[in-house]
């Protein structure tokens, strides 16, 4: 039974100033223990969605209940993004269903069976040996200077080329998605300055791109995913629109996420010496999931009850926000031995840094796996001694667990 969980009055898991500076993992702790789907209540209106709360949802099997209910608990009835702002329209909320993120089933199902077609394990499979050259390159670039901002010169480079490889877009325009997609997910950091216009403008910018890229390939097909996921006119297609929000989805979910799961991991290695030096030595298979589970790059994401329902003794009623507190999740000592160390031969290692399971378990968690497996070869390779020289600088995000900067040294 719920207990009064030991937390300060007020206090909001999803505050983006918490995560400037840190995971609140003690306060999820407290919650795992005490109450385990807690109402987290928030001045009106604060996240954008003109409530007054949610739930918070921290113990993994109750992350991965919500998660496989989508009848029960809608990613399209408020988005899956758990906050906003307070100038946050409604009609923009609700412009964003567009995205395969913020649909359900029957309509999710029937998008996810175009788009995955891109996701095979074949069609990552087809990616490995160009993406280990890249990430060679990257790294050997790198190591030319005496050290730098390991995020913008190593982490966020291999998932940009990656998407570029995937969608056939020319690498030179990669640094507009790097642009576009840090824009998009910045609107909580005062440094990045990000308006509503602003926010507004590069997301515009980016489903442009995607649509005219789509154009393209509708007068001139190529043998790439985009031709394959506008133009399979037996098994459906995506409309212009649906594209746009596609390639939308994947900047933030497929560039963001691993450029950030590469970051911590390289963090927790230079904070690790001792697993450095295994990693070096044995290159362990197990390492991906085990940084994925460390970093948990999306620290929430949100569903909304679409009737009333039970959860752990708390009584959840329809309309009422729902988050999962994946960061809490992925470090429940029911599930995992000793969460709190960073261990690469975790095995075996059930996190859900990918997601809960159901219909939204993450496209591209294999390619994401690969990706991180090849620049942490490749920097293991090239730069043994790679060493820190300061501490992260935190993305001011309530859902994304973000760094900006993380300096170092290569030689």
């Amino acid at each position: 039974m719920s207990t009064c969980p030991a937390l300060p009055d007020g206090f909001d898991l999803t505050d983006p100033d918490i995560y400037q500076h840190r995971v609140p993992l003690p306060e999820l702790a407290e919650l795992r223990q005490t109450a385990q789907v807690w109402w987290v209540q928030q001045p009106h209106g604060v996240a954008g969605f003109g409530d007054d709360g949610y739930w918070a949802v921290t113990r993994h099997a109750d992350v991965k209940a919500v998660s496989v209910a989508p009848e029960v608990f809608s990613s399209r009835a408020n988005t899956a993004i758990i906050r906003f702002n307070e100038h946050m329209k409604r009609d923009r909320i609700e412009a964003q269903r567009l995205s395969i993120l913020n649909q359900d089933p029957p309509e999710h199902t029937g998008l996810r069976q175009i788009v995955q077609r891109g996701f095979t394990p074949r069609a990552i499979r087809a990616l490995e040996d160009a993406l280990r050259e890249r990430a060679a390159r990257i790294v050997a670039g790198a190591a030319t200077r005496e050290g730098g901002n390991f995020v913008t010169e190593i982490a966020a480079e291999l998932p940009l080329q990656a998407i570029a490889d995937l969608l056939g877009v020319p690498q030179e325009d990669r640094a507009k998605i790097f642009d576009w997609s840090n824009t998009m997910v910045g609107y909580d950091d005062p440094e990045l300055a990000v308006t509503e216009e602003i926010g507004t403008n590069a997301a515009i910018e980016l489903i442009s791109y995607a649509m005219n890229m789509a154009a393209e390939r509708r007068a001139c097909p190529a043998q790439d995913i985009v031709t394959k996921l506008i133009a399979a006119e037996d098994e459906g297609n995506l409309s212009d629109d649906e594209f746009g929000f596609f390639v939308l989805t994947l900047a933030v979910a497929g560039n963001e996420t691993t450029r950030n799961a590469i970051t911590h991991g390289m963090h927790a290695f230079l904070t690790h010496p001792e697993q450095w030096e295994r990693f070096r030595a044995e290159r362990p298979a197990t390492t991906a999931d085990e940084i994925v589970r460390w970093a948990t790059p999306i620290t929430s994401f949100q569903r909304t009850a679409t009737r009333d329902t039970e959860l752990c003794g708390a009584q959840i009623k329809a309309g009422d926000r729902v988050g999962l507190f994946y960061a809490s999740a992925n470090n429940d000592p029911e599930v995992f031995d000793r969460p709190e160390v960073f261990d690469i031969t975790r095995d075996p290692n059930p996190h859900l840094g990918f997601g809960g399971g159901g219909p939204h378990f993450c496209l591209g968690a294999s390619l994401a796996r690969m990706e991180i497996g090849l620049i942490f070869d490749a920097i293991a390779d090239t730069l043994p001694g790679i060493r820190l020289v300061g501490e992260p600088r935190r993305l001011r995000s309530a859902w994304i667990n973000g760094v900006k900067e993380l300096q170092v040294r290569y030689a």
